[in-house]
Parts: structure tokens; C-alpha cells; sequence
């Protein structure tokens, strides 16, 4: 169970329109680092794996193949490092995009809700302005109907105060 204060600080936080906009940067910052981690991984894997026995990572081609399907949790096993190193820089690459893609995927989260919000909002007001408009119109209805009726009434007792011969 989350405690409500926590729950109070997260529905603020949603709310915030600042809030949302530093996610966005956070996310594209988050997308920047990784790409350059990707491209460093690789390079940091291929200085690892060069001249080790039973070394498949032999080219940056392979190593940049090899970052891309680590950091998206792939890994055909198609290429995989063989030294102590290759395998600290693959643990830390698969640790750095687990979080990445945990943080563009709440931004994206955080703007689609941000843009449903904004959708409600619009749809709440534009129910608002269209409720208004028929009570305004029932009203005027209700108020001619009522002028009928003492009209009505009016010749009733018109009529029954003078007899007819």
C-alpha cells in the first residue's frame, strides 16, 4: 500500500506543469547520454575483447552491434564478450538502458497524461457551455409555457365571470 503522502506528492508532481517539461528535457538528455554510451560501450568492449582468446567482438561494426543488442536486453548470442572487462562494460551498458529507457518511457507516459488531461479539460468545459445553453434555452421555453398558461387561465375565468345568454 503506498502512503497517501507519497500519493499527494505524485499527484502534485503530475499536476505540474514545469514538472512535466523537465521530464521531457530529462528524457532527451537521458536519449543523448545513452546514445553516447552506446557508442562508448562499444568502443570500451572492442579495447576489452581485443587480443583475447575465443574473442568474437573483432570489429567496431560488431562491437556497436553487439552494444545495441545489450542495451536493448536482445542478445541473440551472437557476439558476447569473453574477458573479465568486456563483461563490466556489458553489466554497466545493460544497467545505464534499463534505467534510460525506465526514463523516456515515463516521459512519454507523463505526456500522453498531460495530453489526455488537456483533452478533458476541453471536452469538460465544452459539456459545461453546451449544458448552459439548453438550460438557458429550457428556461425560455419553460417561461413561454408559463405565459400560455396564465393566458389560458386568464380566458378561463374571463369567460366563466361572464355568462353566456
Amino acid at each position: 500500500m503506498v502512503p497517501s503522502f507519497l500519493v499527494s506528492v505524485l499527484n502534485r508532481l503530475f499536476r505540474n506543469e514545469a514538472w512535466r517539461r523537465l521530464h521531457a528535457q530529462a528524457a532527451f538528455w537521458v536519449s543523448l547520454v545513452m546514445t553516447a554510451m552506446l557508442l562508448g560501450g562499444a568502443a570500451l568492449v572492442l579495447v576489452a575483447e581485443s587480443g583475447a582468446p575465443h574473442a568474437n567482438i573483432t570489429s567496431y561494426p560488431k562491437a556497436l552491434w553487439w552494444s545495441f543488442e545489450t542495451a536493448t536486453t536482445v542478445g541473440y548470442g551472437d557476439f558476447y564478450p569473453v574477458t573479465l572487462w568486456g563483461r563490466v562494460v556489458a553489466a554497466l551498458l545493460m544497467l545505464s538502458a534499463i534505467t534510460a529507457f525506465g526514463v523516456i518511457t515515463a516521459a512519454l507516459a507523463t505526456w500522453f497524461v498531460g495530453q489526455a488531461e488537456q483533452d478533458v479539460a476541453r471536452l469538460g468545459k465544452a459539456v459545461g457551455n453546451h449544458a448552459r445553453e439548453d438550460a438557458e434555452a429550457f428556461r425560455s421555453e419553460l417561461h413561454t409555457l408559463h405565459a400560455r398558461f396564465d393566458h389560458v387561465e386568464t380566458l378561463l375565468r374571463d369567460r366563466g365571470s361572464h355568462p353566456s345568454a
